[in-house]
C-alpha cells in the first residue's frame, strides 16, 4: 500500500490512462480526487473508484483550476501526489493547421498543464510528487503531428524547469511519455475521419518493435512508480512507455 492515507489528484482522470492510474492509486490506499470535462464519464469513473471524489473541470480554464484547488484544500488540506494527465489530440499537416486548432491543443496540453501545477503547489510540500503525461511525439518526427508535438515538446521543457525550481523544496517532478496507447484520446482528433484514425493506428503499430499498442494500465504502473517512494532519488526524468518505438527505431 504505497499510497495509504495520501491524497492524490489526477487531472484528466475520467478515462484512459488517467482513469487507469486513479484506480491503481485507490487500490494502493490513496484518497483519490479526479477531474474531467465530461460529467457523464466523470460520474462513471467515480463509481468505479472506491472513495473517489470527482470535479468537473476543464484544465484549459485557469479560474476553474483555482476553484478546484480551493475545494480540495477545504476537504483534504493538502495534495501529496499530483498527476497531470489531461490532454487532447490534434493531427493535421502544416498546410491544414488552423489557428483555432493550434490554440485549443496548446491551451490544454501546455498552458493548462503548467498553470494546473502552479495552482496545485499551494497544497504541496516536502515529499510531494508531480507526474505529467508527455508523449514520444515530442521527440519524434511524425508527419501531421506538428500541433501536438509542439505542445508536448513545450511541456517537456516546462517540466524540466519546474523540477529544477522545486527540487530544493523536496518536491519531485517527473514525466511519463507514452507511445501509442489504445485510449479514447486516439479517437478524438479534430478533422480526422474514422478511416484516417484507423490508418494512423496501423501506422503506429507498424512502428512499434513490440508490434502492438500499449495499454492504459501499463502507463499507470509507470506513473505509480514515479509517484512512489521507490523513485525517491528520481526527479526531472522522462520515462518512455512506448514498446521501444523511440529508442529502437
Amino acid at each position: 500500500m504505497r499510497f495509504k492515507d495520501k491524497t492524490v489528484l489526477v487531472m484528466g482522470g475520467n478515462s484512459g490512462m488517467g482513469l487507469a492510474a486513479a484506480k491503481a492509486f485507490a487500490a494502493e490506499g490513496a484518497r483519490v480526487r479526479i477531474t474531467g470535462r465530461n460529467q457523464v464519464t466523470l460520474d462513471e469513473a467515480v463509481i468505479a473508484i472506491p472513495g473517489a471524489v470527482g470535479y468537473q473541470a476543464d484544465i484549459a480554464d485557469i479560474e476553474a483550476a483555482e476553484t478546484l484547488i480551493a475545494d480540495i484544500e477545504a476537504s483534504d488540506g493538502a495534495i501529496d501526489v499530483l498527476y497531470v494527465n489531461a490532454g487532447v489530440g490534434g493531427f493535421a499537416p502544416l498546410r491544414e493547421i488552423t489557428e483555432e486548432d493550434w490554440d485549443f491543443v496548446h491551451s490544454v496540453n501546455l498552458k493548462g498543464c503548467v498553470f494546473a501545477i502552479q495552482k496545485a503547489l499551494k497544497l504541496m510540500g516536502k515529499g510531494g510528487s508531480i507526474i505529467v503525461t508527455g508523449s514520444i511525439g515530442a521527440h519524434a518526427s511524425l508527419p501531421g503531428n506538428l500541433t501536438y508535438a509542439a505542445a508536448k515538446g513545450g511541456l517537456y521543457a516546462a517540466v524540466k524547469v519546474i523540477a529544477g525550481e522545486l527540487v530544493s523544496e523536496g518536491i519531485r517532478v517527473n514525466m511519463v511519455s507514452p507511445g501509442p496507447i489504445d485510449t479514447p484520446l486516439l479517437y478524438r482528433n479534430p478533422g480526422m475521419s474514422e478511416e484516417a484514425v484507423a490508418g494512423l493506428k496501423q501506422q503506429m503499430i507498424n512502428a512499434i518493435p513490440m508490434h502492438r499498442m500499449g495499454e492504459a494500465d501499463e502507463v499507470a504502473r509507470a506513473v505509480l512508480f514515479l509517484a512512489s517512494d521507490e523513485a525517491s532519488f528520481i526527479t526531472a526524468a522522462n520515462l518512455f512507455v512506448d514498446g521501444g518505438a523511440l529508442e529502437l527505431r
